[in-house]
């Protein structure tokens, strides 16, 4: 016959799998922000790489470019297949190859939409868009995500976020343009579909992180998915610069110029990022990710600046922009953990 735990016994197994479940809650919630970090770090990288190529989209080309290889060698050192099973094509939906592309077109859309409205609105309603899309993928579950309704634990972790976003990044840009007295767009265009470009980017890379994380799931792995968005995202990009640029020759200006290593390290922060991305949209959800990511990103945006990483300008990080760090991450607390 069995013999039944004590009640001590359950008392100390409960604990145990309590202190599991949180230590595992916060390394998820360290590699979402880890990954949003160096999201910061390769667009700091991909600027500085701009300069010797002389365009955002080769730039961008490169990137990915770098970002596959580098994912391919991961997979083939682990053993893995570098194509999806036969199942994937027969058994699932078309949209689940789309992640890639909808990657390359949040990245465009910001390019175009900077000129047209100015850095303020182009910082916030990718946000805008990014977040709000989470949060609908999975109060529906679209993309078969898991379904995690919009109570008012949610809906109050969001409005924090927003005043976060606007303390750390919005006011600041707002502050330098009054007292540099900066030139502003030209208001005499209509800025509401630029806006809407703004926003409709944003959301793609909600949606981007849903089709990656079912893709995870069709192929099997997550490092496989990876590739294959950003292979596919590559693909792209390679298609758009010899449409826009009609040339490939600008590739070689970092080697013969000779450019620094860590020109070439966007493509991995961005293959680190997607391959994190579709672990995190699995174990949390689509809007949990999210936020996590954009808090990584907007610190460590604000620790580039401060520290003039890559060659990027400086500027000092100011109390404001702390309280706006805090504030946001009191709103994806509430969001990831209740």
């Amino acid at each position: 016959m069995k013999k039944s735990k004590g009640i001590f016994a359950l008392i100390s197994d409960t604990i145990i799998f309590k202190y599991t479940e949180d230590v595992s809650k916060m390394l998820t919630a360290l590699l979402g922000a880890a990954i949003g970090t160096g999201m910061s770090m390769q667009s700091a990288i991909n600027s500085g790489l701009r300069t010797y190529v002389k365009s955002p989209f080769t730039a961008s080309m490169i990137s990915f470019v770098v970002g596959t290889v580098f994912l391919s060698i991961i997979i083939l050192v682990n053993g893995l297949p570098l194509t999806p099973p036969l199942s994937a094509f027969t058994g699932e939906p078309l949209w689940i190859w789309l992640g890639g592309v909808c990657g390359v077109i949040a990245l465009t859309t910001n390019i175009f939409i900077f000129p047209k409205i100015g850095s303020v609105e182009t910082a916030i309603m990718p946000i805008i868009g990014m977040i709000i899309t989470g949060m609908v993928i999975d109060n529906f579950g679209w993309f078969n995500s898991m379904i995690q309704p919009f109570g008012l634990t949610r809906f109050l972790g969001v409005t924090l976020i927003f005043a976060g976003v606007f303390l750390a990044v919005v006011l600041q840009d707002i502050m330098k343009q009054r007292r540099y007295k900066l030139e502003t767009v030209n208001d005499r265009i209509n800025k509401w579909p630029w806006r809407a470009a703004g926003f409709t980017g944003g959301a793609l890379l909600s949606i981007q992180a849903a089709i990656n994380g079912e893709l995870g799931s069709a192929v099997y792995s997550p490092f496989t998915a990876a590739f294959i968005s950003f292979f596919i995202g590559a693909a792209t990009l390679i298609i758009i610069v010899l449409i826009r640029e009609k040339t490939l020759i600008p590739v070689k200006y970092p080697i013969t110029e000779k450019a620094p290593l860590w020109v070439w390290l966007g493509g991995i922060f961005g293959g680190f990022y997607v391959l994190i991305n579709i672990f995190l949209v699995g174990e949390i959800g689509t809007g949990p990710t999210i936020v996590l990511v954009l808090f990584g990103q907007i610190t460590g945006s604000i620790l580039v600046q401060q520290f003039g990483m890559f060659r990027s300008g400086k500027n000092t990080i100011v109390p404001v922009q702390l309280a706006g760090l805090l504030v946001l991450l009191a709103g994806v607390v509430l969001i990831n953990l209740f």
